[in-house]
């Protein structure tokens, strides 16, 4: 599958948004305040966006619950249908653009968008063509029972488990290792 590069960004803006949820009731949001929702922004060299608020966070915090629930759909009819009704209520606008030395690429946000507005349209069209392309099962949670981070699985055979070999990958691993050692000891 050919992944253009605004579409890998746009990939990695939505499995990193994905991941900014708390885990659980004790777990902190990495979208805590504002400042943190612009250091998001910034980080992701989300462009055309103003300055952002209360309204803004908010917005965003709702449509990454909305991302979620893609990575968790069970089929590509569940997905299509959560990545349809995304990208309607965020008012797409395809629209060629070239700008900050980047070649020729499609923004589908409107001018003028919000930035939660942005994302659903952008993302959502990025997580569109794993749809299209028949590859939904790409979309993938964490398999460690401790961690459900979201992961794009872009290995040649469909295999990446985790979201990290080094540190859920590994930390599972080596705790197999040492069950099979403590077994074999008898």
């Amino acid at each position: 599958m050919l992944i253009t590069h605004d579409t890998r960004c746009a990939l990695d803006t939505v499995v990193d948004l994905v991941n900014t949820a708390p885990e659980d009731d004790a777990a902190a949001d990495g979208l805590a305040d504002v400042a943190a929702l612009d250091d998001f922004v910034r980080n992701h060299k989300v462009s055309e966006i103003g300055t952002l608020s209360e309204f803004d966070l908010s917005a965003v915090r709702r449509i990454r619950g909305r991302f979620a629930a893609i990575f968790e759909a069970p089929d590509a009819r569940t997905a299509a249908g959560l990545i349809n009704d995304l990208v309607a209520a965020a008012g797409t606008t395809p629209r060629l653009t070239d700008h900050d030395g980047y070649d020729w690429h499609v923004h589908y946000f409107a001018p003028g968008a919000s930035l939660s507005d942005h994302l659903a349209a952008d993302c959502g069209m990025a997580l569109a063509f794993f749809v299209v392309a028949g590859e939904q099962e790409r979309l993938r949670r964490c398999e460690a029972p401790d961690c459900r981070r979201a992961f794009v699985d872009l290995s040649r055979n469909r295999s990446r488990r985790y979201c990290d070999s080094r540190t859920c990958g590994n930390r599972l691993h080596v705790a197999a290792y040492r069950a099979r050692r403590k077994e074999a000891a008898g």
